[in-house]
Order: structure tokens, then C-alpha cells, then sequence
């Protein structure tokens, strides 16, 4: 079959609107290929025929062209190797490489909150599971995506949670998302039109999609026993009541009870995060507070602190008569989480892989706050971490007055980590709180000694 432009392996945008005849301008539009690089030393040429065809030129002028340029030495023409460009056509250097900008010295040790071991992450599983997700999904997997998100992911996901964190749901109740800012994206102000009730202590960023969103949030004292719910003045509150972000106590039972009884009473919602629910340390971990009440409960959760953010994968389970709004705001078609990684992390949930790493993730995160538990004890005994023994950070509480001091120690001990005054909600009026919220998860596990060593150097004195 002869060779044509469309097999011959190679792709060239010509410009043949120069002055002085169809050859002429063809003899120009390749040197200049050549010359800028988009033809490279040895790259194969279409046939003349072929070339002549597709630009609606004589093949007699494709010919005449090639001619030229082989006779001066841009291109060469062997039997049986086609037409190629010359081995000494090299393209013209018309800029200078920029120098590279000189490096500066990052943090020696990272101990930011809210990022997993990204060594951890079990690639030989995933791949597994990718394969077999690949093999058996169906053929509508690879057309435009449901905004609902994949039902073999809504369906895995209804019985993992119902069994590991006690939701109580059905799969057309599940919408998948992105991840929690993106869950907070959908709801307001859209489907909720605020106010809301926060928590005194959380995430800037959270607050910030709030801000763009026009919605005023009122914050919420935090004491021993969580956040405090019987101060509550508007029907609708955020919480994260399994481990308080960032402080470290869970919601008490009778507070739980209570803000479920307050969003009831209100015609209110409660917004659950539940951004690290399945590592607790010194328990099994408490199921999630939807389970009271499924119809005044959005329960929001994802896949990054428990495998990797940059899966962008999570999910919101709602209340029935929020489904449909809920999906109206996110569009016809699904633009945000691939069809190819929800069948996957639906597989990888279904076959148990998701348990066993869960499990195994469990068991790093609780030695890794056994050591610095135990660091702190020898080289620091005033400071104690606040907080139950659960997910990827703990909070040392410091004398009032010493965070910002700390910081500046930390950073000179080459420690990117946070103090607790970056996440006071700005309109809080309880006592300001002094400490450092330090992310145990995220340094890989060979440097995570030397990171805690460092940060014992870091604390204030007794």
C-alpha cells in the first residue's frame, strides 16, 4: 500500500503564503521548519506524492522542492530510506538558554498538617486494582460522566461506610466530589444559604470559600468536650465532631446528641466533616454523628489524608431532599472526578484493599505519635500533646505568649510546621490558645526521627 501523508509518521504545520511561487514558498516553509526545530536532525519526510496531495499541490513542485533543498544540504535523499532532513541542518539558536535561578534553601523537615506519607501510598494495590477495574468496566465508564459519580463507587462506598463509620445510606443518596472543598463548592450558597456556625478553630481556606461564597459563619467556643453546641444561634453548623480540627478533642456524646436535637428543632443541617475518622489510636474509632439522623445530616468525606490528595476523590452523603439540588449545582455531566478513578477505588474498597491499608496506616501514624509522645517526655516534659490519640497531627499546647517565639526557633531548626493561631476563626472571642500543630504523617518514615529531634530543640523551656 503506498505511503500517504496520514501513515507516514509525521505531523507539520506548513505556511506556504509567502511571495514568489507555490515552490518557492514550499522551499521556505521547510527550511524555516528545520531551522526552529519542529523538523529534527533524521526525521523522515512524507512522500512527495503524499505531501503534494494534502497541501493541493503539483507533484512536480513537492519534487522540484525537495530537490533544492537536498542539493543545499537541508535535507537528504537515499534509495529505499526516503527523504530526510540532513544530519548538519541544525536549527538556528535565536535565544539565549536563561540561566537557571539559583536554589534556595527549603525546610529541612516538614511537619505541616494535613498530608499522609506519600511513600505510603500502595501503588502495587492501586495498580492491581486498576487492572481489574479496567478489565470488567462497562463501556458507558468511558463516556461523558454522571454527575451522581459511578455507581460501582456509590455502591462500594454506602457499604464502607456503613459498616466502618456507621453512616446510614443508599447509594443514590451519595453524590462524589473532589474533596472536601469541593463538597463545601456545591452546597453554598446554592443549596444552603447560610449563616453558618463553625468552629472558633478551623482550616483559613475553608473560611475563605465562605467568604467567596457570602456566607457569614459565626464561630463556636471549643472547650474539653468540643465544640460548644449550646451556644448555637443559627439553624446550621459545621463540625468535625469524630476529631476537632485542629485541637484534637472529639464531640461528647451529649453534645452530639444535642446539635443533632438543635438542627431538628431549627429545620437546620449539620455539615459533618469527617476528614480523618478511621485512625484513632487508643479505641475503635466513634461512628459518625449522621447515623442519628440521616434526614438533618450532610456527611462529607474524601480519600486524602487516608490514601493521597491527588486522587481528588470524595463524597457527600445527603439528606434525600438535598439530592437533586445538589446535583443541579454540579451539572449534567461529571467535570471534576475521573470515571477511571472512581472504578478504581471501587474495586480497591470492594476487594478489602482499602481495610488492610487503612489498617496498616493505622499502625504507622499510632508509633509515629508514640514516639513523639515519648521524645516530648524526655527532652520536654512540659509540653504534652493535647487531644485524643487519633489522625495525622498533634497539638502541643505552650505557655501563653511563646508561639510565635517557637516558630522562629523551629524554622531555624529547618521545621516547616504551623502554631495554633493560624487557624483561630478571626471573630472568636474565646481565650486565644498558644501551640503548634505538628503533622507526624507527613515526613517520610526514615526522616521522621530526626524531624521530632529537631522540634524537641525547637520547644520553649520549662
Amino acid at each position: 500500500m503506498p505511503e500517504s501523508w496520514v501513515n507516514s509518521g509525521v505531523d507539520l504545520h506548513l505556511d506556504l503564503r509567502g511571495a514568489g511561487g507555490k515552490r518557492a514558498a514550499l522551499i521556505t516553509a521547510l527550511r524555516d521548519a528545520v531551522r526552529d526545530g519542529r523538523l529534527a536532525t533524521g526525521t523522515r519526510l512524507p512522500p512527495y506524492r503524499s505531501l503534494a496531495a494534502d497541501l493541493g499541490l503539483a507533484r512536480n513542485t513537492v519534487a522540484d522542492a525537495y530537490a533544492e533543498l537536498v542539493a543545499e544540504g537541508w535535507l537528504t535523499a537515499v534509495q529505499g530510506s526516503g527523504t530526510r532532513v540532513a544530519e548538519r541542518a541544525e536549527p538556528l539558536k535565536t535565544a539565549r538558554t536563561p540561566k537557571k535561578a539559583p536554589k534556595t534553601a527549603g525546610p529541612r523537615h516538614n511537619l505541616r498538617q494535613g498530608q499522609p506519607d506519600a511513600t505510603s501510598f500502595p501503588r502495587t494495590e492501586w495498580l492491581a486494582a486498576a487492572r481489574r477495574a479496567l478489565n470488567v468496566a462497562p463501556h458507558d465508564a468511558f463516556g461523558p460522566g454522571d454527575p451522581r459519580g459511578r455507581p460501582e463507587l456509590r455502591e462500594a462506598l454506602a457499604r464502607y461506610l456503613a459498616r466502618a463509620r456507621g453512616v446510614r445510606t443508599s447509594p443514590d443518596r451519595i453524590v462524589v466530589c473532589s474533596g472536601f472543598a469541593h463538597a463545601l463548592r456545591l452546597l453554598f450558597p446554592a443549596v444552603l444559604p447560610g449563616p453558618l456556625a463553625v468552629e472558633a478553630y478551623g482550616l483559613a481556606f475553608h473560611r475563605s470559600i465562605f467568604a467567596a461564597a457570602k456566607i457569614s459563619t459565626i464561630p463556636l467556643a471549643l472547650d474539653e468536650h468540643g465544640a460548644r453546641v449550646e451556644d448555637l444561634s443559627v439553624p446550621s453548623v459545621l463540625l468535625t465532631p469524630a476529631h476537632q480540627f485542629p485541637t484534637g478533642g472529639p464531640l461528647h456524646h451529649d453534645r452530639r446528641a444535642a446539635v443533632v436535637g438543635h438542627v431538628r428543632a431549627t429545620g437546620g443541617l449539620l455539615i459533618e466533616d469527617d476528614y480523618d475518622g478511621e485512625f484513632r489510636y487508643d479505641r475503635k474509632p466513634v461512628g459518625a454523628v449522621q447515623g442519628l439522623d440521616p434526614e438533618h445530616v450532610v456527611y462529607a468525606g474524601s480519600v486524602s489524608k487516608s490514601l493521597s490528595p491527588a486522587l481528588r476523590l470524595g463524597w457527600l452523603v445527603l439528606p434525600e431532599r438535598l439530592v437533586d439540588a445538589v446535583l443541579a449545582v454540579k451539572g449534567e455531566r461529571e467535570a471534576w472526578a475521573g470515571a477511571l478513578d472512581q472504578l478504581t477505588l471501587a474495586e480497591f474498597i470492594t476487594a478489602g484493599a482499602y481495610d488492610r491499608h487503612i489498617r496498616r496506616m493505622r499502625q504507622r501514624y499510632r508509633r509515629r505519635r508514640d514516639l513523639l509522645v515519648a521524645a516530648l517526655a524526655e527532652h520536654a516534659p512540659h509540653v504534652v500533646p493535647t487531644g485524643i490519640a487519633a489522625g495525622l497531627h498533634a497539638v502541643l499546647r505552650l505557655p501563653p505568649g511563646t508561639e510565635k517565639s517557637a516558630l522562629k526557633a523551629a524554622a531555624w531548626q529547618g521545621l516547616a510546621l504551623d502554631g495554633l493561631a493560624a487557624f483561630r476563626h478571626p471573630d472568636s472571642e474565646m481565650s486565644t490558645m498558644d501551640g503548634l500543630v505538628v503533622g507526624y504523617a507527613t515526613p517520610p518514615e526514615h526522616a521522621y526521627p530526626a524531624a521530632v529531634d529537631a522540634l524537641c530543640r525547637a520547644l520553649p523551656p520549662a
